[in-house]
């Protein structure tokens, strides 16, 4: 097949650090290109892919203090793909809502993974275009109350050979807590489970410039340097060795979160997560063996001593088994042929073109 990605702008693909959507990009990319398939990859120009890389910009928009409207280089982007969209069997757009209103007016399908949640604004939009075929990163992301067009849930994935596996946690103990510093992913928190339990808290994260307020107000007051340590933004090799030699890592959030994939990397180095029984939290933590979903804080105190307990073995089990690199890329190779052959069933073709590559 012929694939075009459309990847955010903000990080690079993949991202030097934080940045989930990028890093899952960055994956299904390469893996389709090693499978077989022609795949352009239209990102930032600081990249690393091996598919074709076509960039409007030079680096990533995050790191361009140049740069006032992002919008602008987005609408570039989209548009750069939809003007040779018939170079293309299929699109896929990894940019929320802002591919809707183009990928209407070509003929090339677009399928859209979902990463984000739905805003009162944004679902106007999505509303509007409920026909164009969307994929769920979890089944709880989905608002059936929208009647969208859902092809399929797929779950991210990573290599778990990128993830070493700690059979036993460092010494002295600690928790640890990864993710953007923001209130929807609960770092006050992390904290307040940490300074009740008496546990070392290890916290590593970057801060984007709407939660620098958060950041200064409520959370780097409590940070002491003892038993409550930032550490900044880490990068893959810096994370992974952090989440490997926590206890658990803390997954207290707030928010309907449609994945997060700092679960199954910490679950891939054999640490459990305790995490809030909110959004996605109940399909990927499997509740008393790869960690313990919690109501409230008193709850993911109670559960530290648990979490000990755990077989990290069975963490890095469960990954293995549901959120793996392979899985993820099967899932979306299968929905792309889906979707070229109802759409070649439904112009009266009896087979696929020899350059979709698809068996039927």
């Amino acid at each position: 097949m012929k694939i075009a990605q459309i990847a955010p702008l903000w990080e690079s693909v993949p991202p030097p650090a934080y940045g989930g959507v990028e890093l899952v990009v960055s994956i299904l990319t390469d893996a389709l290109v090693s499978r077989g398939h022609e795949v352009t990859l239209f990102a930032s120009g600081d990249s690393k892919t091996q598919a074709k890389l076509e960039a409007v910009h030079s680096k990533a928009l995050r790191l361009d203090a140049g740069i006032k409207e992002c919008s602008i280089y987005e609408m570039l982007n989209v548009s750069r793909v939809y003007e040779q969209a018939d170079q293309f069997d299929i699109i896929h757009s990894h940019v929320g809502c802002a591919a809707l209103p183009y990928s209407g007016l070509v003929k090339t399908p677009t399928v859209h993974t979902l990463h984000g949640i739905f805003t009162p604004d944004n679902e106007k939009l999505f509303t509007h275009a409920r026909n164009q075929p969307f994929i769920s990163i979890s089944d709880a992301q989905r608002e059936a109350r929208l009647g969208l067009n859902y092809v399929g849930t797929v779950y991210n994935g990573i290599n778990p050979e990128r993830y070493q596996f700690y059979s036993q946690p460092a010494n002295p103990p600690y928790l640890a807590f990864l993710g953007r510093i923001s209130p929807e992913k609960g770092p006050h928190l992390a904290i307040e489970i940490a300074k009740r339990s008496g546990w070392h808290l290890k916290i590593a994260g970057k801060v984007d410039v709407v939660d620098v307020d958060y950041f200064e107000q409520e959370i780097k007051p409590l940070i002491d340097g003892e038993q409550i340590e930032f550490l900044g933004e880490a990068n893959h090799a810096q994370k992974s060795v952090l989440m490997g030699g926590a206890v658990a890592t803390l997954f207290p959030i707030t928010w309907r979160e449609p994945f997060g994939l700092v679960m199954i990397e910490s679950m891939a180095t054999g640490t459990p997560v305790i995490g809030m029984n909110l959004g996605s939290a109940p399909e990927i933590i499997a509740d008393g063996v790869s960690g313990f979903l919690c109501r409230n804080v008193d709850e993911c105190v109670a559960a530290l001593d648990r979490a000990a307990v755990l077989d990290r073995r069975a963490c890095r089990d469960h990954v293995l088994t549901k959120f793996t690199d392979d899985r993820m890329v099967d899932g979306y190779e299968a929905i792309y042929q889906s979707i070229l052959t109802e759409r070649y069933s439904r112009n009266g073709h009896s087979r696929m073109a020899t350059t979709v590559g698809i068996n039927l």
